[in-house]
């Protein structure tokens, strides 16, 4: 999506952004867009995490009753 804006194109977003924001308030909008990354992406790690135990804790599962049936 982003990938083909360029240069110009994101020289032109940056003054747009300027001129409606003003120099004021752009460094508040910059941070809280980069605690909003910041948070986001600890949420998504969190699940990853949850899922990667989850399935850690399956592979045990299915391995001791892989265990059992050849018993």
């Amino acid at each position: 999506m982003f990938s083909n804006i360029g240069v110009p194109g994101l020289i032109l977003i940056l003054v747009l952004a300027l001129i409606i924001f003003g120099p004021n308030k752009l460094p508040e909008i910059g941070r809280a867009v980069g605690k909003s990354i910041r948070e986001f992406k600890r949420a998504t790690d969190g699940i990853t995490n949850d899922i990667k135990e989850e399935f850690k804790y399956d592979l045990k599962e299915a391995q001791k009753e892989k265990v059992d049936i050849k018993k």
